[in-house]
Parts: structure tokens; C-alpha cells; sequence
């Protein structure tokens, strides 16, 4: 009797590759939507990137602390509806990637509504850890936590 080698894979291991890539996206889709648009995780990342982008911003200023409290590239703006630069929450111009705006989100924080960073990237004359909050109208909630030594990392409500 005569055996063909026989090359490829088999029906049964292409369902379960299908299956598992399936069961995988539908995973992540649900992560990135929400029933009202908003995403708690899409907006914990826009937050979390625009305040490294900040704190990345001062490291590289290398200028004294008092010429940064009056610099406003260089301070985190925390306002109810804007997260980003002080300048930037000013200006509210789209050409700029250090602030964020989500729509039907209040922002708020346990430190007020600005926080300066040291060369290291640590938050100064702030008591640590600051805590952001982002709730929508729909209730949803979550957080952002810039700790003692700079660290950004998501956080629950």
C-alpha cells in the first residue's frame, strides 16, 4: 500500500485556530468600546500618554523649578473638561498632542488643577499620590495615579 505524505494542516486544527482568534478579538473589541462611546480604557491611555508626554517634556527642559512655574509647556492643567499642558488647555488648538478632551467626561483630581514636575519627573509641591478620576454621564468611572516618584499607572475609581 502506497502512503501520500499529506502537507498542510487539518480541519479540526484550522476550526480551533479560527475559534481561538474569535474568542481573542472579541475579547479586545470589548475593551476599546462601551454602550455609550465611552471607553474607560481608550481614556485611561489618552490621560496617561499626555501626562508622560508632559513629564518627558520637563525632564528634557532642564531649566531651574521657578522658571517652570512660569512656563506653561511644562505644568499638567487638571480642569474639569481638559487634561494636558496648561498651554495647551489654553489654547485648545488640534495641531497639539499634550491635552485631551473627552466628551461627556469630567475630569477630576485631589491636588487641584495644576501639577508641576521636577527634572526627575516627579509631581513637586503636590501632596503624592495624584489621583484623577474620569466619570462620564453615563456613570462609568476610572482612574489615573501619578505616584511620589512620577510613576503614571491606571487605576479603579
Amino acid at each position: 500500500m502506497v502512503r501520500l505524505k499529506v502537507t498542510g494542516f487539518t480541519i479540526t486544527e484550522l476550526i480551533v485556530v479560527i475559534l481561538l482568534v474569535s474568542i481573542v478579538s472579541v475579547y479586545a473589541v470589548s475593551r476599546y468600546s462601551g454602550t455609550s462611546g465611552f471607553s474607560p480604557f481608550v481614556a485611561q491611555e489618552q490621560v496617561i500618554s499626555v501626562i508622560r508626554q508632559i513629564q518627558v517634556n520637563r525632564m528634557q527642559s532642564n531649566v531651574d523649578i521657578d522658571a517652570v512655574v512660569g512656563n506653561s509647556n511644562f505644568s499638567l492643567r487638571l480642569l474639569n473638561d481638559c487634561i494636558g499642558s496648561q498651554a495647551a488647555c489654553a489654547e485648545r488648538n488640534q495641531s497639539r498632542s499634550d491635552w485631551v478632551v473627552i466628551e461627556d467626561v469630567t475630569f477630576t483630581s485631589n491636588v487641584g488643577d495644576l501639577v508641576n514636575f521636577d527634572l526627575l519627573g516627579s509631581p513637586s509641591d503636590v501632596v503624592a499620590p495624584v489621583l484623577i478620576e474620569m466619570r462620564s454621564t453615563d456613570g462609568t468611572c476610572t482612574g489615573v495615579e501619578i505616584n511620589a516618584i512620577g510613576y503614571v499607572s491606571p487605576r479603579g475609581c
